[in-house]
């Protein structure tokens, strides 16, 4: 792999190191980067933590709610569907984003 993004940390971010090609890098969002690491793999790799902002997630609930964003929803499936719409995913011919629907609007 030319690039790992690690979310889970633990084992996952163990192994990331050997699949890495000859300066691959390494991005993780849960694990400080160990020192001496990259240098053993002959890779690079960073730690990338964010911080919340109240005010910044303020600010996209205003986008949001004012409907500035239009996403583009190819369908919407029942949670029954799961298999159809992973299926429609790893296609890669969707256009938009497939929705899968958890429990139907109370009325």
């Amino acid at each position: 792999m030319d690039v790992v993004l690690d979310t889970i940390g633990g084992d996952t971010f163990e192994r990331s190191w050997k699949v890495l090609q000859p300066n691959g890098f390494l991005v993780s969002t849960v694990a400080s980067i160990p020192e001496g690491a990259p240098e053993k793999y002959g890779v690079r790799a960073q730690t990338l933590m964010t911080r919340s902002d109240g005010e910044e997630l303020a600010q996209i609930a205003d986008v949001i709610d004012e409907q500035q964003l239009k996403p583009v929803v190819t369908t919407v499936l029942p949670l029954s569907e799961a298999q159809k719409a992973h299926e429609m995913s790893e296609s890669r011919h969707t256009r938009g984003k497939i929705v899968l629907r958890v429990a139907e609007d109370p009325q």
